[in-house]
Parts: structure tokens; C-alpha cells; sequence
């Protein structure tokens, strides 16, 4: 699998001697397999002082993380919006490619353990002054025509039963250890089931969006909403009728019982053993 690492690069919530906040880059590997121990991935940070926030300093601290690090990345996710030229640029410069996520699980996780237990115990912290990022989700677009399914479906499965994900035969997809979520190993997963005759290419397309999670939308016109990226929405299905809107409600109760994780799957049809596509997915508030 590729490397992928998750970046972060923002003011903390600490005064330097100038009384200016410090700038920190944070850098974690995501964990990209249902079986990957977490603790084991590579991790950099790095503080700065607010003048020498830019691309140049950016840059020259990934060259540092990616002479470090066991091996170098193939991609680089970021989740902060108001960051995106200056990461870009920095990236560009070192050919590696960006993509604005929601995908950050293990980065979002570390940093508020540094929230808590680390930043506080800095003679310059300033409680409650570090903002987080509001996602203004676009309106959301209809999935490309030739890419439709013609039957979706809600299953759950439990925690268990992921721990042969591995094996499955899959085209295309993403996960995450489950174990990083603290997750019961009898909670159920939720999960929506795509069937398509044009199962490959639909799953093709999905793998080519950074996925973030599917979401029940209640006002009319009540739809099942995929967010991907940064802050794109498509529509998976419009639902017109008391019962599939009951369907959603109930996916989205287990969602927050199973701690927002769900996931997507595209199948050719309901008797295939295999998957064209299966992500683990995750809503999650940054």
C-alpha cells in the first residue's frame, strides 16, 4: 500500500516571548490497514515562530520529516482549509502530491491528545483559544449519470467481524483499524451497500475522491449525502418514501452508537462474494 502522511501546520494555543502565538507542523503516516498498530507509524513535529510561517519553512521541514522517516510519502492529506496554498505550494516544490481530506482520523486524534496533555503544559498556554475548522459544505451535486446504482441497501456488521478484511477480496478501498476507535467488539458497524452493473467504474471514481462519510440528510428533499474532500457533497439516493426515510434515520442512530464509524461498499450485484469497493469511513468534527 501507498504511504500516506497527514499534516497539519497552524498556530497552537501558546504565547513565544513576543506574546505571539507558536506555530507547530504535526506529521503522522495514516494507518491504512484494518490490521496497521497505530503506535508503530511514523510521527514529526515541529514548533515555529509566527515570522517564519511560510512556504519556504514549510517546505524545508517535510524535507527534514521525509529524511527521517523510515520511508517517504506517496501523498500528503490536510484538513485545514485556510492552509491550502501555502501546503500546496510547500508539496509541489517537493513533488509530492496534496489532497484537502476529512480522512485525517489518526492526526485529529493526536492532536487533541496534544490539546489536553501537551500544549497546556507550556508557561505561554492560553486556554480556549485555538480555533477549530468550519466546513461550509457545498451544495450537493448528482452522481455522474453512467455511474448511478440501480439498488443500494443498509447492513451492519460487528467489529469482529472486520478482522479478516484483508482477505476479502476488494478492488479498491480504504481502511483503518478499528481499535484506534475504542469500539466494543459487539457494537454493530453500519453500513450502505451500492449494487451497479457498472460496479468498476463507480468504485474507480469513488477511489479517485478523498471519502469522508456518508451522511442522512432529513430536510426536503431527504437524500443519503456522500462528503468527500474538503467540502464537496453527491447525492448517493433521494429518498422518497416513509420507509427508506425510517431506513436512514436508523443508520444514522447506529452511526453515533458505533462512534460516527461506517462504511461504503460498491458490489456488481447481492450474490457477489467480492467488492468492487469497500472504504471505512468516519464522521468526524475537526
Amino acid at each position: 500500500m501507498a504511504t500516506i502522511w497527514e499534516l497539519d501546520f497552524y498556530s497552537r494555543p501558546i504565547l513565544d516571548d513576543r506574546q505571539k502565538k507558536l506555530w507547530e507542523l504535526l506529521i503522522c503516516q495514516s494507518p491504512v490497514g484494518i490490521n496497521e498498530p497505530t503506535d508503530s507509524l511514523y510521527r514529526y513535529s515541529e514548533f515555529t515562530n509566527n515570522q517564519e510561517v511560510n512556504s519556504i519553512w514549510l517546505r524545508n521541514a517535510i524535507e527534514k520529516a521525509i529524511a527521517d522517516a523510515p520511508e517517504p510519502p506517496q501523498k500528503i492529506r490536510f484538513f485545514r482549509r485556510q492552509m491550502n496554498n501555502m501546503i500546496t505550494k510547500a508539496c509541489a516544490e517537493l513533488a509530492i502530491p496534496t489532497a484537502l481530506s476529512r480522512r485525517t482520523y489518526l492526526l485529529n486524534q493526536w492532536l487533541e491528545e496534544r490539546m489536553e496533555e501537551v500544549y497546556p503544559t507550556y508557561p505561554g498556554y492560553q486556554p480556549g483559544t485555538n480555533p477549530s475548522v468550519q466546513y461550509m459544505n457545498s451544495a450537493p451535486q448528482p452522481l455522474p449519470d453512467a455511474l448511478i446504482g440501480e439498488k443500494w441497501t443498509f447492513v451492519s456488521l460487528e467489529v469482529g467481524a472486520f478482522a479478516e478484511m484483508s482477505e476479502w477480496d476488494i478492488d479498491f478501498g480504504e481502511a483503518f483499524p478499528l481499535s484506534m476507535m475504542n469500539i466494543a467488539p459487539n457494537c454493530p458497524i453500519p453500513g450502505l451497500i451500492i449494487y451497479s452493473s457498472r460496479a468498476q467504474a463507480l468504485a474507480a471514481w469513488m477511489s479517485g475522491l478523498e471519502l469522508a462519510f456518508i451522511k442522512f440528510s432529513p430536510n426536503p428533499p431527504a437524500r443519503l449525502l456522500l462528503q468527500t474532500g474538503g467540502d464537496d457533497s453527491w447525492i448517493l439516493a433521494n429518498l422518497n418514501n416513509p420507509s427508506t426515510i425510517a431506513e436512514a434515520k436508523r443508520f444514522s442512530e447506529a452511526k453515533s452508537k458505533a462512534k460516527e464509524v461506517h462504511f461504503l461498499a460498491v458490489q456488481s450485484n447481492p450474490e457477489s462474494e467480492s467488492f468492487a469497493g469497500f472504504w471505512l469511513l468516519q464522521e468526524i468534527n475537526i
